[in-house]
């Protein structure tokens, strides 16, 4: 499946989430997306684990 017709999926999920179930549905089904977007990265290798620690992390404790 390529990248727009995943997020085209995405997007359809997302208004009828909105419509149906009102914003906190919308809200909800955009945080499991993220959530899978991610770890779809990760299980695919594309994104490593210590790249997400780095973003956690302030600015005084990476050096």
């Amino acid at each position: 499946m390529n990248l727009a017709l995943a997020g085209m999926l995405a997007g359809m999920a997302l208004g009828f989430a909105g419509y149906f179930g009102g914003f906190a549905a919308f809200l909800l089904v955009a945080a499991l997306g993220a959530v899978g977007f991610v770890l779809g990265r990760v299980l695919e290798g594309d994104l490593d684990l210590r790249d997400l620690g780095d973003l956690l992390r302030s600015r005084d404790r990476r050096r």
